[in-house]
């Protein structure tokens, strides 16, 4: 079936979206990281680290791109799929969906802290269509509501490229242990608003 973007749009995540989010979490992972990640790695963190985040759902800090799609022979019918997601946080863990141990929920201080960039993913069939970058924007638009005015992530190599190309930059390389022996290597990056300095 061919279908045709009509309209793409950007809104909070609820627990309703988990089941299609996961879906797409793994299709994403599966597909657009095997360049940068081995078999064995993308198997462990997709048991360990890459996932649904229900905290971050719960806060109203998860987003969800919508493409609204029309079949090219019958332009008066269309449906909504999501195609894409990503969120911003105002508590201290870096990375990690709900199956991950080392989390840390306590809040930030946005006087103080960075927010940070969450579990960016794109569904392969989307991918450089300028998704991962709407739902960025619409992520730190909302941080820099709530007072933050630096943004940080643990950016997987896929997404380096793209995240480098939105300002943000490598502070260091990270290895994330996996529960089946391997480590994903990740990569710490950390925007800050015009005006804000290093110092602060």
């Amino acid at each position: 079936m061919n279908l045709t973007i009509c309209n793409l749009t950007i809104r909070q995540a609820v627990s309703a979206d988990i089941p299609v989010l996961r879906s797409l979490i793994d299709a994403s992972v599966r597909k657009l990281q095997a360049h940068d990640y081995t078999p064995a790695q993308i198997e462990g963190a997709l048991k360990t680290v890459f996932g649904v985040d229900s905290q971050l759902i719960a806060d109203g800090t998860y987003l969800v791109a919508e493409a609204e799609v029309a079949k090219e022979e019958n332009l008066e019918q269309s449906e909504t799929i999501i195609v894409g997601c990503g969120g911003w946080s105002k508590r201290k863990t870096l990375y990690g969906a709900d199956q991950w141990t080392e989390r840390e929920d306590s809040l930030l201080d946005p006087l103080h802290d960075a927010a940070k960039i969450r579990a960016f993913f794109i569904h392969p069939a989307w991918a450089r269509r300028g998704v991962g970058g709407m739902v960025l924007e619409a992520c730190e638009r909302a941080a820099a509501a709530a007072g933050f005015t630096r943004f940080e992530m643990g950016a997987t190599l896929t997404g380096v490229k793209l995240f480098g190309a939105k300002g943000y930059v490598a502070l260091q390389s990270l290895e994330v242990p996996l529960g089946n022996g391997e480590s994903l290597p990740i990569v710490h990056m950390e925007k800050r608003m015009p005006g804000v300095s290093a110092a602060r």
